[in-house]
């Protein structure tokens, strides 16, 4: 049975869902204004390996991650540019689906924006009016943070500790200092929609608050983002959202941890600050760095975690999924031999077991990614015994069922040629020649002129050939029954 840890009780619980094998998984998305960086792809895999699991796991379910699409940060960004609000968050919101797919991640079953549901945010805000919970001061309109007694219980913060480490407002017209803004009174040149308190916009939390209720109910299953969301954006939509309906808002709240870069904390300031698609296109990381690369570095910490962005990171999960994909050639390979034939049922279900224990235990995907490196080997073992062809596709079908909760191998071709790293070639005599990849047809045939040589013993002639494909980035295996295969 699945485990999550719930932010809001400080503690791992039995997932229960409200409806029997339904979910209902709300998850804040992105301001558009900027392109995406590491962050944000941390989040988003964390959540879409959730909404994979429990699909795995048998139910059905409804996700909503939403766009922010109304914010100080949009309005600075369309008046540096010159342009519209529009046309700033059409731009990013394209180039956030873009970064997404290359990461695997699945599209939302809702993607709604703010601006698409003002009419929800004006009617939610007057229910809190209505219920003395939030009052309107020229305009604006604040909730009223000491009417509702169970404020700061998501954060684990006391009001009164809170109010004693706030900074001087500058907007004395609040009655509280950590009173927030649901509505927002219009500025010259800002976009803005009319409402019973004048023409204005929505404050950024009653934005999802309206979102979540508008499209799963007043009470769903699970709430997600950012560890730096806790305080003040989820708090505060607890408690407007609680407020204003008298029920429990999100049952589990779940929240994954900070990226650092090189052992620190990724800042702008700091110069270590990377976009998703900066990492595909730089051309100075040590290894190549696609879509199936970084997620599988993003899994292999545990979400809650701190995670460290670095260039050893990155080898190594390349290397990982070298080997993988290593095997899935093999498994290519057609054979009558069928001598390990009855150990597979056994030996992938028991990593079927350990990678279920391990997502069941607060989706722990540095155990499941254990367990699938377990089946790895145990796999290969049974290659050198001898698999059947029927076999051999029953295992490379274990891996897809998998690795798909994950989002892992489910390419046919791995996507590395020769490693951009190697920069120096030998000719066969050892001396220095100039660079290129070398064709498929060129690789076989030397590989077949060097088995050859080996069987005639000319040991001296093979061990030229090897180093000169090695040169290459073509590393030659020799099998125990004498045989070769090659690999980039």
């Amino acid at each position: 049975m699945l485990h999550l840890f719930n932010t809001l009780t400080g503690k791992r619980e039995p997932f229960k869902s409200v409806e029997p094998r339904k979910v209902g998984m709300y998850v804040c998305g992105v301001t558009v204004y900027d392109y995406c960086h590491i962050g944000h792809a941390r989040s988003a895999l964390v959540f879409d390996v959730l909404r994979r699991y429990l699909e795995y796991s048998g139910y059905t379910v409804t996700f909503v991650k939403n766009f922010t699409d109304v914010d100080d940060k949009i309005i600075k960004r369309a008046q540096e540019e010159g342009v519209t609000c529009e046309a700033i968050t059409k731009k990013y919101i394209e180039a956030y689906d873009e970064d997404m797919g290359k990461l695997g991640i699945r599209p939302a079953t809702e993607q709604p924006k703010a601006t698409e549901h003002i009419e929800e945010i004006i009617r939610l805000t007057e229910t809190l009016i209505d219920k003395g919970l939030a009052y309107v001061v020229d305009g604006d309109v604040y909730f009223h943070v000491a009417r509702y007694p169970a404020y700061g219980r998501l954060s684990k913060r006391r009001l009164e500790d809170l109010q004693a480490g706030a900074r001087v407002e500058v907007d004395e017209r609040k009655r509280h200092p950590m009173d927030f803004a649901l509505w927002k009174r219009s500025k010259p040149g800002e976009p803005s929609w009319p409402s019973p308190w004048g023409p204005g916009r929505p404050g950024w939390h009653i934005e999802c608050s309206a979102m979540s209720i508008k499209h799963l109910g007043e009470t769903f299953d699970i709430h997600g983002g950012g560890m730096d969301l806790i305080f003040p954006h989820h708090e505060n939509e607890i408690a407007q959202s609680c407020g204003a309906t008298g029920k429990e808002f999100a049952r589990f709240w779940v929240h994954n941890g900070f990226v650092q870069i090189h052992q620190e904390k990724m800042s702008k300031s700091l110069g270590n600050f990377f976009t998703i698609r900066e990492i595909f296109a730089k051309s100075d990381w040590p290894e190549s760095v696609t879509g199936e690369v970084l997620r599988y570095f993003l899994l292999s910490t545990h979400y809650r975690g701190p995670l460290d962005f670095s260039d050893r990171a990155m080898k190594e999960a390349k290397n990982a999924l070298n080997g993988f994909y290593d095997l899935f050639e093999r498994l290519k390979e057609p054979s009558d031999s069928g001598t390990g034939d009855d150990c597979l049922d056994a030996v992938i279900e028991q990593a079927r077991v350990s990678f279920v224990k391990a997502m069941d235990d607060d989706l722990n995907t540095p155990m499941a990614m254990a367990a699938l490196q377990g089946l790895r080997g145990e796999v290969n073992k049974l290659l050198e015994k001898g698999l059947s062809s029927r076999r051999r596709a029953q295992a490379r079908e274990a891996f897809r069922t998998m690795g798909n909760v994950l989002g892992l191998f489910q390419s046919d071709v791995w996507q590395f040629g020769a490693s951009p790293s190697i920069s120096r070639t030998l000719d066969v005599e050892g001396e220095k020649t100039g660079l290129g990849m070398m064709a498929d047809d060129e690789i076989k045939r030397l590989v077949a002129e060097r088995q050859a040589a080996r069987l005639q013993k000319d040991f001296k002639r093979a061990d030229e050939i090897r180093r000169f494909l090695a040169a290459r980035g073509i590393i030659i295996e020799d099998r125990p029954d004498g045989t070769s295969r090659w690999k980039r």
